[in-house]
């Protein structure tokens, strides 16, 4: 069974960051703030200039498989350092002679494709019905976007080829 683990999101400027035991302990000012399990999260991102991570931290995440992330604090990436790769080598080689492959990766190319449409298709037909009442106008507008939606998953399922077609703008 897999486990869904957390990412911790660290907002605090001038926040400490230091392993404490099987722990990671955010500490400000000399006072400790928070303490989390190290196995229960899958990631750390701090947001701010002043966020310190301690080394002991840095490799308890790398053991562990915690990625860590450091950003701005308008959330601008700064760096990233992630634990240990896991996966099956098979799984990835089999992944890349497919990519490689435009007869074996056309069909997965068109069912992504297809379901992208199909969970926008889903959006706007939500909103013509939310604006149903209040806007019939916007409500037809948002309707007509999502038939034609339905006219390009079709298409989509039926191409041939990898290549991409560059149509003129459709108006709805």
């Amino acid at each position: 069974m897999k486990q869904h683990l957390n990412t911790l999101y660290v907002t605090l400027e001038g926040a400490y960051l230091r392993k404490d035991g099987a722990a990671v302990e955010i500490r400000h000012e000399g006072e400790t703030k928070l303490r989390v399990p190290l196995h229960n999260l899958e990631g750390i991102v701090t947001f701010g200039w002043d966020t310190t991570v301690s080394a002991s931290l840095m490799a308890g995440c790398h053991e562990h498989g915690v990625s860590v992330t450091f950003l701005t604090p308008h959330g601008k990436f700064i760096s990233s350092s992630y634990g240990g790769i896991s996966g099956n080598i098979l799984l990835r080689r089999e992944q890349y002679r497919r990519c490689d492959n435009e007869g074996a990766s056309l069909p997965i190319a068109q069912n992504m494709i297809a379901a992208k449409l199909h969970n926008t298709r889903t959006i706007l037909q939500r909103a013509a019905r939310d604006h149903g009442t209040k806007s019939p106008e916007r409500a037809h507008a948002l309707t007509r976007a999502a038939d034609f939606l339905a006219t390009r998953i079709s298409a989509a399922m039926r191409t041939t080829n990898l290549a991409c077609e560059q149509r003129p703008n459709h108006r709805f």
